[in-house]
């Protein structure tokens, strides 16, 4: 098996077409197809049915993806490891968040380490906290903040609490204030119209559970948006929706009202692959982002404690 086979592989596994992968590997389709069999014999299962110009993973193949495609990540990883050791003058570092913090202090995060080490190029994926351990699972990412409290978080993570955020209810400025006291009660939202996630968004699934425990089932205005299109929506008066406090720093526009004791929180986590040796790149960054959390404690969002 080579390198080379795999990346033949994974080409065909994302176009599912045989010339297409060949031309997106820049080779030509019969040599392609002769190290694809050649996979193929090598294990002793086929890999692809071909049916009528169609091509599908068979159960073989699909056991091989994740793994070919960690076997790839980790190739690349090491290229770049042995690149940073001219004193991180060049590299990469692969980093997810969820929307609350990219739009918060995440950004000052990014900004403090491209100012120190400005040869390193940063990609960063915005998404919910499934999403991003799944990221770290597939080796397409070297570090996630991501929810502490995530269920079935893979064994091969290793993840370290930084951050704990209290949750508000977010309603219009320009409107009455959904209540008249200090705090509102979850019972209050009962037959208040709520404005929801999207299915597998962690921020659904924390909502729909305090409403379960405190005894009902929310109504929903509208669902399925993210975390711009959700604000958006309760500005517009929509519904109400239960949100991060520090999202709502750069919103004039929305007020946040805090819940009654013991009110909702959530923490969040700076995970990474326990089975991989972090790059110079990713240890940097996280150093950074340790650094940040110490130093900015009272610069911080309201509502947002360091946990470091």
């Amino acid at each position: 098996m080579t390198l080379q086979q795999l990346r033949y592989f994974l080409a065909v596994a994302r176009t599912r077409h045989f010339t297409r992968a060949a031309e997106e590997a820049g080779v030509a389709q019969p040599s392609l197809s002769k190290q694809v069999r050649a996979l193929e014999d090598e294990l002793g299962a086929e890999l692809f049915t071909r049916v009528r110009g169609n091509i599908a993973l068979t159960a073989a193949g699909e056991a091989l993806l994740p793994i070919a495609e960690r076997i790839l990540s980790d190739v690349d990883t090491a290229s770049l490891e042995v690149q940073e050791l001219a004193g991180l003058r060049r590299g990469r570092v692969r980093v997810g968040a969820p929307p609350s913090l990219c739009a918060s202090l995440f950004a000052d995060v990014l900004r403090r380490f491209h100012d120190s080490y400005p040869g390193i190029r940063l990609l960063v994926e915005e998404g919910g906290s499934q999403d991003l351990v799944g990221a770290l699972n597939r080796g397409e990412l070297d570090l996630a903040l991501v929810i502490a409290s995530e269920p079935h978080t893979p064994e091969q993570l290793t993840s370290t609490p930084i951050l704990r955020e209290d949750l508000v209810v977010a309603s219009p400025a320009a409107a009455p204030p959904p209540t008249t006291r200090r705090h509102l009660r979850l019972t209050d939202l009962r037959d208040r119209p709520l404005v929801m996630f999207r299915q597998g968004y962690d921020l659904r699934q924390v909502t729909l559970e305090a409403c379960h425990r405190a005894g009902f089932e929310p109504t929903f205005a509208v669902e399925g948006g993210e975390m711009d299109a959700v604000l958006r929506f309760v500005e517009a008066g929509l519904g109400l929706a239960i949100v991060p406090s520090m999202v709502l720093a750069a919103r004039p526009a929305l007020r946040g009202t805090p819940l009654a004791p013991p009110g909702m929180s959530r923490t969040i986590a700076l995970a990474q692959r326990t089975d991989i040796t972090p790059t110079n790149a990713g240890r940097a960054f996280r150093s950074t982002l340790l650094d940040h959390l110490t130093t900015a404690t009272g610069t911080l969002p309201t509502g947002v404690r360091s946990l470091v």
